[in-house]
């Protein structure tokens, strides 16, 4: 992977805030055959396709199309998600586990790539992601509102502004969220080569500026939570007690077992966890 274009990725992470950097495309990525155009992409794609419908402008409004129906979508005005692109991409799978690493993430983290095409005046609805994101713009030009999220902080899933959130969120909301994009926000606009960050919870929405095609890093890190309940569940499944079928009502047979778990989680160190969590990288 070009050592410049990490070295953005990096200096964008650790800025923990919104920002861009404009670069050239990397050599690698820009020889990548499906993302030379949007003909292109759909000619040579091998899966199934994302059209994002007009009621909403957002992936949770969506419908699953075929290659050979994505050029009549886009026509009409609905943007395009391409899932999983580094699937067909050795390049940008290996650029992703490049990256979560360099930028020290869980090696539980889900990491992906994803391609949005865009027809021209049209975008995604205000929302905001539970995952790490960066976007390096392809082709053509696209506008990002943004602004802290001050309504929640950390969210475990993704919410999409003016939508009941979900209800793991509802139980630690502490106010209602927002219903409009604050009056204070930035704007980026991002031309071949831009590369954006999108820090986790951001508040944000997009159009496009004639037809266009980004390519994004999605890393889904999990938090301290996940790494805890994923060692725990490791440690827990070794117990046949443990493994028993629930009977709810059988509460002497729970009390028992809580009782075991307190006491082997006094001797718990985070070497212990991270050791259950955190394999050593190739």
């Amino acid at each position: 992977m070009n050592k410049t274009l990490l070295g953005h990725f990096k200096a964008l992470f650790n800025n923990h805030e919104a920002s861009m950097v404009q670069t050239q495309l990397d050599p690698e990525i820009a020889q990548i055959s499906f993302l030379q155009s949007l003909d292109v992409l759909i000619q040579e794609w091998p899966f199934e396709v994302s059209a994002h419908l007009p009621d909403l402008r957002d992936e949770v409004s969506s419908e699953t199309i075929s290659t050979a129906q994505a050029n009549y979508y886009f026509d009409q005005g609905m943007g395009l998600l391409f899932n999983d692109a580094h699937r067909p991409s050795p390049v940008l799978s290996e650029y992703l586990q490049i990256i979560r690493r360099e930028l020290g993430l869980s090696a539980l983290t889900y990491g992906r790539c994803l391609i949005y095409a865009t027809p021209d005046g049209r975008g995604t609805a205000p929302h905001f992601d539970q995952n790490i994101n960066f976007v390096l713009q392809i082709l053509g030009t696209k506008i990002w509102t943004m602004a802290p999220n001050t309504d929640v902080e950390n969210p475990l899933t993704r919410h999409t502004m003016g939508l009941e959130p979900d209800p793991e969120m509802m139980s630690y909301l502490e106010k209602p969220l927002s219903t409009s994009m604050p009056q204070v926000t930035q704007k980026f606009e991002l031309k071949p080569g831009s590369l954006l960050y999108v820090p986790r919870g951001y508040w944000h929405s997009t159009e496009a500026e004639g037809d266009a095609l980004a390519l994004n890093f999605t890393f889904t890190a999990p938090s301290w939570l996940d790494l805890l309940t994923a060692a725990l569940r490791g440690r827990l499944a070794q117990s046949p007690e443990w493994r028993e079928t629930a009977m709810p009502q059988n509460q002497q047979q729970f009390e028992h077992l809580l009782e075991l778990i307190k006491e082997d989680l006094t001797g718990w160190k985070v070497s212990d966890i991270l050791s259950a969590t955190e394999p050593e990288d190739e």
